[in-house]
């Protein structure tokens, strides 16, 4: 269910109950008085079982369970030493054995769930014979456990549409709510198995090789993951340093409800430009303006998006991390834009440079069809999860030890209390959405190259993407993003490229506007598989006041586009006709400066082919898949 979860915990040092050397120990987890017994060898352990559920050890039924307890036992010692042996000796092993080794593990899942099978018809039987009356079979249903071990065998995770779980006995349970009992399940308010199976697969995604160090909780949308991670670290009068670009609700909840005086009355600041340096220099403006609040102990915490909203623009993230790490710092990032394809900020060698919570809205280009709203948070084990009453000691970027309570973590703090939980359902859609993820941002970033490099031809358009050489974004873009592909995402308006003497009046930019379907959806959304396009000001942004707007680089007439997967040529001979149309009545000849549709279908042919040649030559050779 969360293995994986449970996983990291032991690697860190700690299994899910307590650390596990004496094989007794090990073998009393599967007790039924795990915490009480006073078993000292497995035969007691069996003879206690068989007393617990009121067994006769001497009836043949009960010499058979006792058989069946004692391997039972036996093998959860065996398992354990299995996990050991693989987390000391997977790195040392070849290709060949890694891929053995997986399979025989693999196999030995299924003579598991098939002994499982097996048990479930003198279960079934046990049942009918105790369960008779029609109304009551009828009143509970089919009994879980009996059809749910085949699911183990399904080839998708499996939609778990259940509030709650079956458990196994009272201590069990007990631990379950301490956090100790991995297995078991309490409320989908907390945990659902398909969601739990998202959030491994998040941090696979995200840390790569590093998946070990990181934990996810996934919430029932972007806005409540970057709440739930805002509410879980930022206190009262502490004070947050935000990139400017940010997206409106993140701007609204941080200006409207963060630093409104009667709530938290947190001090919100901002700093304009993308590299460590713009940081840098607000971030000293920042401590010398709030120096009474900080010698009180508030504390700094930095916010950033990248890529950000609506230009798409990136932030020299790894540098910041690195300097707001040297200040003490927490960073917290958005990487919804640049999902985990264009992000690979948790696969940085050196932990200084990451961000310490990673979010995502799943909702845009995660799931890409628009169809489920969902976010999550991504961060390092001991600060996202562990059992009650425990601690953990880990290095600090400084190499000091720092130990993290339990109660300091994001699942205790806030998740087990505020219940923004996803549901199976829409985590079964953003695992379905990221099968074709990397497939959907190549693409992107290939229909992103074109169009903002051909609409930037036209003398009267201004574009705003780090897909231009000449755009003060790219050489940033070309550092951060991978292989320096451009975010899905960037902004045009149509005034005079800059001069303010536009020749178009707004009227005719809104009748310009409102002719862009249905080959441009007007949506108000981004990252979906159809290109959509919004004004900034009047939606995503439109609580931003007009000096905040300006400070953005976005104006009234900004169009903000989030780039699809369909054929960007399709595109612009939409945006050309549109602009025949409608445009043509205030600037003649508007429709005639683009470069000629040879140069469109060349720039399109060769970036097509550029990209894929670079992507193809970042993959493996085979020697190292090999390896």
């Amino acid at each position: 269910m969360i293995g994986q979860h449970a996983e990291k915990i032991k690697e860190n040092g700690e299994s899910c109950i307590l650390k596990l050397h004496d094989p007794m120990q090990i073998a009393k987890l599967l007790s039924p008085n795990r915490k009480t017994t006073q078993a000292n060898s497995i035969d007691d352990l069996v003879t206690e079982q068989l007393s617990h559920f009121n067994i006769d050890p001497s009836s043949e039924i009960g010499q058979n369970m006792a058989d069946i307890a004692k391997n039972l036992y036996h093998t959860n010692i065996d398992t354990h030493k299995l996990w050991d042996l693989t987390l000391d000796s997977i790195k040392n092993l070849d290709r060949a054995q890694r891929v053995s080794f997986f399979n025989a593990k693999r196999f030995i899942c299924f003579q598991l769930a098939k002994l499982l099978d097996v048990m479930q018809n003198p279960l079934r039987r046990s049942y009918q014979s105790v369960i008779k009356e029609k109304a009551t079979r009828c009143n509970k249903g089919p009994y879980p456990i009996f059809d749910n071990v085949t699911a183990i065998f399904s080839a998708t995770p499996v939609i778990t549409r259940t509030a709650t779980y079956l458990y196994a006995c009272s201590e069990w349970i007990d631990d379950a709510f301490q956090g100790k009992e991995m297995m078991h399940e309490i409320y989908s308010r907390l945990m659902n198995p398909t969601s739990i199976s998202l959030a491994n697969h998040i941090v696979d995604l995200e840390a790569g090789p590093l998946a070990h160090e990181y934990f996810a909780w996934n919430f029932n949308s972007g806005m409540a993951a970057i709440d739930a991670i805002l509410s879980h670290l930022v206190g009262y009068q502490d004070v947050i340093l935000s990139s400017r670009n940010i997206y409106g609700g993140a701007y609204q909840l941080l200006k409207d409800w963060y630093g409104k005086q009667s709530n938290l009355n947190v001090a919100i600041e901002w700093f304009d430009g993308y590299t460590v340096d713009d940081f840098d220099k607000a971030y000293h403006i920042v401590k010398n303006k709030y120096a009474d609040r900080l010698a009180k102990g508030r504390k700094i915490y930095v916010y950033m998006e990248s890529p950000c909203n609506p230009h798409g623009y990136f932030l020299d993230v790894p540098k910041i991390c690195k300097r707001a790490h040297q200040y003490d710092s927490t960073v917290i990032c958005d990487s919804t834009v640049g999902t985990p394809i264009l992000n690979p900020f948790l696969r940085k060698k050196d932990p200084i440079e990451r961000p310490d919570f990673v979010l995502h809205s799943y909702t845009k280009d995660i799931v890409g069809t628009g169809t489920a709203t969902a976010g999550v948070v991504i961060g390092r084990n001991e600060r996202m999860f562990m059992p009650k009453h425990t601690s953990m000691t880990v290095k600090d970027y400084n190499g000091k030890d720092v130990t993290y309570e339990w109660d300091q973590t994001l699942f205790w703090n806030v998740y087990y209390i505020k219940g923004a939980f996803l549901d199976a359902d829409k985590a079964f859609e953003v695992i379905t959405g990221t099968r074709t993820l990397e497939m959907r941002i190549l693409r992107k970033c290939i229909n992103t190259m074109v169009l903002a490099r051909i609409l930037a031809a036209h003398p009267e358009i201004n574009v705003k993407s780090s897909a231009l050489e000449e755009n003060e974004n790219y050489s940033i873009c070309q550092d951060n993003s991978y292989l320096g592909f451009p975010a899905p995402l960037f902004t045009f308006n149509i005034e005079g490229n800059g001069s303010g003497n536009s020749p178009i009046q707004r009227k005719t930019f809104k009748r310009f506007f409102d002719s862009l379907e249905p080959t441009f959806g007007l949506q108000v959304s981004l990252g979906l598989v159809n290109t959509v396009v919004l004004c900034p000001a009047l939606t995503s942004h439109s609580e931003m006041s007009d000096e905040a707007l300006k400070d953005a680089g976005i104006t009234r007439t900004t169009v903000r586009v989030s780039v699809g997967d369909e054929d960007p040529r399709t595109l612009l001979a939409h945006f050309i006709k549109a602009a025949q149309n409608t445009l043509e009545q205030d600037s003649p000849g508007f429709s005639t400066k683009f470069p000629s549709l040879e140069e469109i279908d060349k720039l399109y042919q060769n970036t097509y082919i550029d990209v894929h040649t670079k992507y193809v030559n970042s993959q493996p050779l085979m020697k190292e898949l090999l390896e």
